[in-house]
């Protein structure tokens, strides 16, 4: 069947076909909270005035089968500038499955259609999920691309809720959870449990930032909440998604202030760990990992099937649910370079940054310059962290 492909500037225009995308995301294995439509309008409403959003739509006849949100921007790499495309969500969406019901022949047409309409060098869609056992669509532009790249980001540990979790963990986190608890008792805090509304979200919201902005993660500019653009964001899109009942949060409260919190987002049965921070003078009650627990009571209470760490760091990753982990999911950056000239270079130096790196590697640890991947430029993607791991 033919495929009509449509261009639209704005999620929230009145020709947006709102209805079928929804009908499309709940046809797309493994979709997140970030594959939203309130969660993209909230991206939307917090693009730079030097980015674009173009949204590729694909039609068989009256139903969607593809919806592709795309920001256009010139990002710095290797210190030149380069037209890039990114998914709508980069960087704080912290998975999504792109929403695509389309074969071979038809992932060939839309990637025409992107390259006539937005002429680029790069086109990058980070932190994908892919169903078990099934290949990607996206793997069919590897071979239109005069440069192809599919890379690990990272591993997620996720926890499949259990009647086991009623037990006592065993082994060194049973201890470690104790003596927090330990803590907190004698300081007095206590947890509590948060199901917001839209109404309620923005006031919840401005004491989770001003703990955020009294972290570490305030010191150095990161989070969430770091600065006008994302908070804004957050504040657009946790008040939608709360509205459709979809925000949880637990809180460690001391004279009824918030000192600690973790913010999630709950899908289907499974609770995605967003984010999370603490004021630095109660550091030592270790009251994330007690916070973690809340949440696997949380799940037991109401049925929650899965809790995953929505986003951890590729290496030395130091999330707390690696103690609680029954499995991983995985992460992938695809990159695909035009061929146009400017796509061209930046494929031939990703090329020969992979031939000279082994080589680099070899080296004496005090010879080796430091170098970037040029399909990598620098930036804190990975916002929300904890000193040691850069995590959500």
């Amino acid at each position: 069947m033919a495929i009509r492909f449509q261009w639209c500037r704005s999620l929230s225009a009145a020709q947006f076909p709102a209805t079928a995308f929804e009908q499309l995301r709940t046809q797309v294995p493994d979709t997140t909270p970030f594959n939203t439509l309130a969660w993209l309008q909230a991206a939307e409403f917090a693009l730079l005035p030097d980015q674009q959003l173009n949204i590729l739509l694909g039609w068989q006849d009256q139903t969607l089968c593809l919806c592709l949100p795309l920001i256009s921007g010139r990002e710095r790499i290797c210190g030149l500038r380069f037209r890039v495309l990114r998914h709508l969500g980069y960087p704080l969406a912290d998975r999504i499955a792109p929403l695509i019901r389309l074969d071979a022949e038809g992932m060939a047409e839309a990637l025409m259609q992107i390259r006539q309409h937005l002429p680029h060098a790069l086109l990058q869609l980070n932190e994908v999920t892919e169903p078990v056992g099934e290949g990607s669509v996206l793997s069919a532009w590897m071979a239109l691309s005069s440069t192809g790249e599919r890379r690990l980001s990272c591993r997620v540990p996720v926890h499949l809720i259990s009647d086991s979790d009623r037990q006592e963990i065993s082994g060194d986190p049973r201890y470690k959870l104790r003596r927090a608890r330990k803590r907190i008792a004698a300081c007095g805090a206590r947890i509590r449990r948060i199901t917001p509304d839209a109404i309620s979200m923005g006031l919840l919201l401005h004491d989770l930032a001003e703990v955020e902005a009294a972290s570490w993660k305030g010191e150095e500019g990161v989070g969430i909440f770091a600065d006008p653009g994302r908070r804004q964001w957050m504040n657009h899109a946790f008040t939608a998604l709360a509205a459709e009942g979809m925000v949880r949060v637990v809180t460690l409260e001391l004279d009824g202030r918030c000192i600690s919190y973790r913010l999630g987002l709950l899908d289907q049965g499974r609770l995605y760990d967003y984010n999370l921070a603490f004021l630095p003078q109660h550091a030592d009650l270790g009251s994330g990992r007690v916070l973690l627990e809340e949440w696997i009571r949380w799940g037991l209470d109401d049925n929650w099937r899965w809790i995953d760490a929505s986003r951890v760091s590729l290496e030395n990753s130091s999330h707390q649910l690696h103690e609680r982990m029954t499995g991983q999911l995985e992460h992938w950056r695809w990159s695909f370079y035009s061929w146009q000239p400017d796509g061209l270079v930046l494929g031939l130096a990703l090329r020969l940054w992979k031939s000279l790196k082994p080589l680099l590697h070899k080296r004496p640890a005090g010879q080796t310059a430091t170098a970037a991947s040029p399909s990598s430029p620098k930036h804190k993607e990975n916002v929300n962290a904890t000193p040691s791991d850069r995590q959500r």
